[in-house]
């Protein structure tokens, strides 16, 4: 079968075109003809920073590419609900010792899968389930309900636009930030009301939206320093889900509101065989969602072959993109 390889880790120009055998069926496993795949963040960083990434960095040479969507080739042994001839999608390689999509099959786990979305093309189904787990996982572990206030940092990002999507889904009066007059744009058209964190402050967008009273949950996909924003943002006793937090805080405005701080990192699963099923049964969920015309996915205008991988991941890091990259394959 045809491949991306990396040879070692670097710049965009490290992805190397060669012949990999075609992965056969394992047992619990399914073979994946891959139709398309999405570009994260976490795949240019692995990347480039290699060992430094490690326990995610495969062993070279690697093939990396977490998400895909494709159709079933082949089923192992055990494998129920799943046939030949299946369309899938799901977040199933890429990191440590699993083989990526960046190739025409993959070999997946397949609780790791689920159907995909009949409403939805290959390119957007692709582009769904990293950012679609992760968000749906920081929601519901922050406790979304119906009626309430929620803010997401970072509204127009790969993951802030599903959220800000599933957190109306659930039924949330949902606000997001954003900084760029394209990004408000998107997240009005969404159906959230757009924060310019650039002109209005914490404290003006507490006061305007919620009487001063603070929004619960607060979705962060932001991160890092701009958890503090989040704190303050917050509401007393209120819930905090945020995908980076790598680094260090004074967490006093924490402790003095009561809040509940949320970490999402959903590697979790593939890196340690970790409660993989409950991927496949979120993904499904996602499929359900985006079924009923509540979600869609917003994918970036440049269009990328597989031999093209280089460029894809540029584009990405450009900062140009609207909506997650995709490579057809």
């Amino acid at each position: 079968m045809k491949a991306m390889i990396i040879n070692e880790f670097g710049g965009s120009d490290v992805f190397t075109a060669t012949e990999l055998a075609k992965p056969e069926a394992t047992a619990g496993h399914v073979v994946v003809k891959v139709k398309a795949t999405s570009v994260n963040t976490v795949d240019t960083m692995i990347r480039q920073m290699g060992e430094d990434l490690a326990p995610l960095s495969p062993t070279l040479p690697g093939v990396l590419g977490m998400d895909f969507a494709g159709v079933i080739d082949s089923v192992g042994e055990g494998v129920i609900g799943f046939a030949v001839g299946d369309e899938v999608y799901g977040c199933a390689g890429g990191l440590a010792d699993l083989q990526g999509a960046l190739a025409e099959f993959m070999l997946a786990d397949a609780k790791l899968i689920a159907h995909k979305p009949k409403s939805l093309s290959m390119r957007e189904a692709a582009a769904i389930p990293l950012v679609g787990i992760t968000a749906y996982e920081g929601l519901v572990r922050a406790g979304v309900s119906q009626g309430q206030k929620v803010l997401v940092h970072g509204g127009a990002g790969g993951v802030g636009h599903i959220a800000v999507q599933l957190a109306n889904y659930f039924g949330g009066d949902v606000y997001a930030t954003g900084g760029e007059q394209s990004q408000q744009a998107l997240i009005e058209e969404l159906g959230a009301t757009a924060i310019n964190y650039k002109t209005e402050s914490v404290a003006d967008y507490v006061s305007k939206y919620t009487n001063g009273a603070g929004f619960d949950p607060v979705f962060d996909s932001v991160g890092a320093g701009n958890l503090i924003n989040s704190f303050e943002a917050a509401a007393l006793n209120a819930n905090v889900a945020t995908t980076v937090s790598m680094v260090e805080l004074d967490l006093t405005l924490a402790h003095f509101k009561g809040l509940s701080l949320h970490v999402v990192f959903m590697l979790i699963p593939m890196l340690h065989n970790h409660k993989r099923e409950e991927h496949g049964e979120i993904l499904a969920k996602l499929a359900e969602i985006a079924d009923a015309g509540k979600l869609t996915p917003i994918v970036d205008k440049e269009e990328f072959t597989l031999e093209q991988v280089g460029k894809a991941h540029d584009r990405l890091a450009s900062g140009q993109a609207i909506g997650k990259v995709v490579v057809s394959v």
